[in-house]
């Protein structure tokens, strides 16, 4: 039997992703962890409001580059799989060798276009916007020591749409974002999905089809006249693990 992970979470900002991922644990993914420190290089970060009424630990991390004092912050939490939620800072190389396989992020866009440094917010979406995309999304990739470069668990396509700002289209991936992230990180804390030694990601990521299934499919509103059976062969095409 798996033994549940024990999960640390960094973020920089209001923490709507650490908030589905406390509500994914605290509900379906009970049995493959739990959420057991929040860390934020801001004092005043939302995340760690949120953490604080979840009755999860929290800290403030005064020096982001200092790999040593962090990653005995961590061990001394007990975490044993580290999500990064929004946080802004470059993790330190001894955190990511330390937590190696099991570091996680999400990027609101589908790596490797839009990425790297100072790619973040609504940076993101007003380059995509000003490139002429017509295809943005979500990722969710293990760390490793550059920005948003390491190996990709799952991605997930949102359009593009006439008339889109920054902000709208920012809200569509988002909306991708809260559906996607905690199940990679369940996958992940349950060892369903692996790093491997080949730097290749190995395993299997179940996406629930339900009633709303069509709304996985370009992360938009819930639509129920769909075909779920066509739904089924997209995740299978999009989701080959």
């Amino acid at each position: 039997m798996h033994r549940r992970s024990r999960i640390a979470v960094l973020a920089s900002g209001g923490g709507s992703n650490l908030q589905v991922l406390i509500d994914h644990f605290a509900g379906p993914a009970q049995s493959m962890g739990e959420i057991v420190w929040v860390g934020s290089d801001r004092a005043d970060a939302g995340a760690l409001t949120r953490a604080q009424q979840a009755g999860i630990a929290t800290g403030v991390i005064d020096a982001p580059r200092d790999s040593e004092a962090l990653v005995a912050t961590l061990r001394a939490a007990g975490a044993d799989l580290l999500v990064l939620a929004g946080y802004l800072k470059l993790v330190p190389e001894g955190v990511v060798r330390a937590f190696h396989g099991r570091l996680l992020n999400i990027h609101p866009a589908l790596l490797p276009a839009f990425g790297g440094p100072g790619m973040y917010g609504l940076r993101i979406h007003t380059a995509v916007l000003d490139h002429g995309a017509t295809i943005t999304g979500v990722t969710v990739h293990f760390v490793d020591e550059q920005f948003d470069r390491g190996p990709i668990v799952a991605q997930w396509p949102v359009p593009v749409l006439p008339g889109d700002t920054p902000a709208l289209l920012a809200a569509r991936v988002l909306r991708a974002e809260h559906r996607l992230f905690p199940l990679c990180v369940a996958a992940v804390a349950s060892g369903a999905i692996v790093l491997g030694d080949d730097r290749r990601v190995h395993g299997h990521l179940d996406i629930p089809v339900d009633v709303a299934a069509p709304a996985w499919r370009f992360g938009l509103e819930p639509d129920t006249t769909g075909d779920l059976q066509a739904f089924a062969q997209d995740a299978a095409r999009l989701f080959p693990r």
